[in-house]
């Protein structure tokens, strides 16, 4: 049958739209994955770096213990500064959109890494040394603090509804990415010539920061602001002050967003940092092991993150989510087990089990939190939960973790894994599961105020 011609040209462009939206989709995810790659990559590093060569270059008068101890504190000082970060490049992402400040946060991690690796140590400038990396460290931090949520928002409110689990996870794959990347720098200079390495040799993943950088806006400006977000400018429905009208609304979504966190994140860095400084000073191996274990669990998240994302569109992200909360806590004994019997394959497999249980919360964990929140302030409200927990869990893991094992051994470490994955459990039960709401229409369920949230 031949269409009217009215009717023809009105297919045509229906046509024209839905390749539009589709190009777009899969360029929001593009964008995702490789910001956020970008961004961990620049602070994965600086944590591989603070386990093996800061405390020689920056803390040269301390003794081996007391200096890990300071540069642990610095990497802490990074996780303090995301929150910050998460409440300024909240209030813009939701007043002027997702794109335009996914731009700025690419720009500030990069330079201030590159800065990292031009830093001269405290033989060079003394006390300076340490203090202008606190300053980089604490940029660095306050970027990463406001990429998450944006990144998230721009895959997940782009792809299809139904499946936000599944968009929303793409943007979680960077962390593993920037991960290898990362600590693969790190590995390939470090087994080439460890001299060279701890001389000056360890700057350059740092000064390579600026390709990718280059890369990355290069993607970001090809994608237009997100659907979701344009209605709202259309409706003018933007709030106006989001960051505290999230903290007024809905600090018991905000809290529980923290929480949930607490058996995803402290492991994750207790294995991907510290773990390095226990493998190289308590087991006394190679540091290229250690390297090698963390990158092994990078690889394996690559895969297992979308995987369980997908899952939760369909199982539910509370079954997933508490399902990986679980085996964290169970896994945490024969981990340190693995990696006491000084064996290299047992080693790298203490390390790399982290990846199982981290993948199944890694997976749905973005759009669990971000559906807690509606869409006017879902930029500042899942970036203020998900940072939140910097606070109490990734910045203070590495740091608690390097006290406890002198103190109380490697079985007050294990505690303290089983603990979090406790509270993240409790959390589970309280946060509500939301896979199958309309963001674009439904509120969230039963803010503090008792009414209804715009969005």
């Amino acid at each position: 049958m031949v269409l009217p011609p009215e009717q023809a040209g009105q297919a045509s462009t229906a046509a024209g739209d839905e390749r539009v939206r589709n190009r777009q989709i899969r360029l929001a995810a593009v964008a995702s994955v490789v910001g956020t790659s970008i961004e961990w990559y620049d602070f994965f590093l600086y944590g591989t770096a603070a386990a093996i060569v800061f405390p020689a270059v920056f803390f040269p008068k301390s003794s081996a213990y007391a200096g890990t101890l300071e540069s642990f504190a610095t990497y802490a000082v990074g996780f303090a500064a995301r929150p910050v970060g998460a409440a300024i490049f909240g209030h813009w992402g939701d007043r002027i959109g997702r794109k335009a400040t996914l731009i700025v946060t690419l720009l500030m991690m990069g330079l201030a890494s590159a800065l990292v690796g031009v830093l001269p140590g405290t033989a060079t400038i003394g006390v300076a040394a340490p203090v202008l990396l606190v300053i980089l460290r604490l940029l660095q931090g306050i970027a990463v603090g406001g990429e998450w949520s944006g990144s998230v928002l721009l895959s997940m409110e782009w792809g299809q509804q139904r499946r936000r689990g599944l968009m929303a996870s793409w943007p979680q794959i960077g962390v593993p990415i920037g991960l290898l990347l990362g600590t693969g720098a790190m590995t390939a200079i470090a087994l080439s010539d460890q001299s060279a390495f701890k001389a000056w040799a360890w700057r350059i993943p740092f000064l390579a920061s600026l390709l990718l950088v280059a890369i990355g806006l290069w993607v970001r400006l090809k994608v237009l602001e997100t659907p979701m977000f344009a209605q709202l400018v259309q409706r003018k429905s933007v709030a106006r002050i989001p960051t505290l009208e999230v903290l007024r609304r809905y600090p018991r979504q905000v809290l529980l967003s923290a929480l949930l966190r607490m058996s995803e994140q402290a492991p994750f860095y207790i294995y991907s940092a510290f773990a390095l400084t226990y493998i190289k000073d308590h087991l006394h191996k190679s540091e290229g092991l250690g390297l090698a274990a963390v990158t092994v669990g990078g690889a394996l998240e690559l895969i297992l993150i979308p995987m369980f994302g997908n899952l939760s569109d369909t199982a539910g992200r509370r079954r997933v989510y508490a399902t990986g909360a679980a085996l964290i806590g169970v896994t945490a004994f024969p981990a340190f087990l693995l990696m006491n019997t000084r064996a290299a394959g047992l080693v790298i497999l203490g390390v790399a089990i982290i990846a199982i249980p981290h993948s199944i919360q890694y997976g749905p964990q973005a759009s669990y939190i971000a559906e807690n929140f509606p869409t006017s302030l879902a930029y500042a409200g899942s970036g203020l939960g998900y940072q939140t927990a910097s606070l109490i869990a990734g910045g203070p893991a590495p740091l608690l973790a390097t006290w406890m094992l002198p103190n109380f051994g490697w079985q007050a470490i294990c505690v303290y894994i089983i603990a979090c994955a406790v509270l993240t459990l409790i959390a589970v039960a309280l946060l509500p599961d939301r896979r199958q709401a309309d963001l674009t229409e439904a509120p969230v369920l039963a803010p503090v105020s008792g009414r209804a949230a715009p969005g």
